[in-house]
């Protein structure tokens, strides 16, 4: 599981010319699911991201969570994040979720971090989005789960 986290003052999606979701201060997460996640990566990567101290306290250190500042999380499915590009110029995509079960750990996975005590919205899976933001600061961030532990057999 791949996730990018990027501050922001607002985000939004927009589908058909038609605003679906928008949040204010806080992370718009673009997040992309591959064929070997698991219950574990998932509950991982939710709690490393509720928990993340990336904004600024009183003394501008990035010290504060998304549950200090009152913040919100703009969850997008972002399949284009486990491209292939080492072979040719046209990306590869075998390595990510295919849709059926992409849509179940994207499920998944917001739930968890809903459990986190962060409010989420969401973009609409599978559909053309226009994502907008203001980025704050900049601060973006990429996260990758640790991969499933090997089994000794």
């Amino acid at each position: 599981m791949k996730s990018v986290v990027q501050r922001v003052s607002s985000a939004s999606v927009t589908v058909d010319g038609q605003i679906v979701s928008t949040i204010g201060k806080g992370f718009l997460l673009l997040v992309g699911l591959t064929h070997n996640d698991t219950d574990e990566s998932l509950t991982w990567m939710a709690r490393k991201v509720a928990s993340l101290r990336i904004f600024e306290d009183s003394e501008d250190k990035m010290n504060l969570s998304l549950a200090d500042v009152g913040g919100e999380i703009l969850a997008v499915s972002q399949f284009t994040l486990y491209a292939d590009i080492i072979k040719g110029r046209r990306p590869a995509f075998i390595s990510a979720a295919p849709p059926e079960q992409a849509v179940k750990l994207f499920d998944q996975f917001c739930s968890l971090l809903e459990s986190e005590s962060v409010p989420v919205k969401r973009g609409i899976f599978r559909a053309k989005m226009e994502v907008s933001l203001v980025n704050d600061g900049p601060v973006t961030i990429l996260i990758e789960s640790p991969p499933p532990a090997v089994s000794s057999k």
